[in-house]
């Protein structure tokens, strides 16, 4: 009776746990289209809704800049969501930050679970980058200065299109800069958590799943940023991973942001907050630098 009590407690939480995330990422939503609505849509021309594969989730909205630098960098952003939520049209405010500074942007949209388990997201994302990639003068952009940006699930999806193997070539991989991990999970086990549980298959080990153990050295420069506040995603995925990436050689730096949570780190980005939050000027100053190596 009392292993049954225990387990009846440990199952009440799990099933706790996945309402809290459930519910701040719904309060995520609302207030980032409040926020969306209010953002200037000046700094940029937007091409909604671009097919990269045959699926309906297979779409992306480029947002190109018309203050282009010189460089003309593009940043590909892949939203959280546990893996089972989100949408591109939540992102504008974060493609608005940074179109004003000279930077393309697409915001790319993936299948989700349950319906799709690992690697299917994985697998999108590098469908995605290769048609931009392929398609580049048509759209007129340039994957010659590519960033990868995720938050959240979409932190694990950019670490493991670079790093995980998967099933199709990642044709740019040798033109990614930069790596931008906004509170990302890369190094956990999914089993027991029923909500994660949705996201992978429980028969297969997280050691052959997570992005931490495929890790080898290259010339991108990682920028691993963590909220202060996070209660979803434990920091020692951002440490681990921080520290397998200087064991092999490669380039890394971490920023904790005062004052930001989980799903208010990503808000944070936008230019309304930037006198009020460091996560903007880290982000610009970071890429500066990655960029002009």
């Amino acid at each position: 009776m009392q292993l049954n009590k225990r387990f009846s407690i440990y199952l009440n939480d799990i099933k706790q746990q996945a309402k809290t995330k459930i519910a701040d990422f719904r309060v995520y939503d609302l207030a980032s289209r409040s926020l969306n609505r209010l953002t200037p849509k000046h700094s940029f021309h937007l091409l909604e809704n671009i097919a990269y594969g045959d699926q309906p989730r297979q779409q992306l909205d480029l947002y190109t800049s018309s203050r282009k630098n010189t460089q003309q960098s593009l940043i590909v952003f892949v939203h959280g969501g546990t893996w089972s939520h989100g949408d591109k049209q939540d992102y504008l405010f974060l493609a608005e930050s940074f179109t004003q500074e000279g930077f393309d942007v697409a915001i790319v949209n993936y299948q989700l679970a349950p319906e799709h388990i690992f690697p299917s997201y994985v697998n999108d994302l590098v469908l995605a980058l290769n048609y931009l990639d392929q398609h580049q003068h048509q759209l007129k952009i340039s994957t010659d200065n590519l960033v990868l940006m995720g938050h959240s699930a979409g932190g694990f999806n950019i670490m493991s299109a670079v790093y995980s193997p998967h099933a199709n070539h990642l044709t740019c991989k040798a033109k990614i800069k930069a790596l931008v991990g906004l509170a990302g999970p890369y190094h956990f086990d999914y089993l027991g958590d029923v909500y994660l549980e949705q996201a992978f298959n429980p028969k297969v080990p997280y050691q052959q799943v997570m992005p931490y153990y495929f890790v080898e050295k290259n010339h991108i420069e990682h920028i691993l940023l963590l909220a202060e506040n996070d209660r979803l995603v434990a920091n020692s995925n951002t440490l681990d991973m921080h520290q397998k990436l200087l064991e092999v050689g490669n380039r890394s730096c971490i920023y904790t942001v005062p004052k930001t949570g989980h799903v208010t780190l990503v808000g944070s980005v936008s230019r309304f907050f930037s006198s009020y939050f460091e996560t903007r000027n880290i982000l610009l100053s970071s890429l500066a630098q990655a960029l002009n190596k």
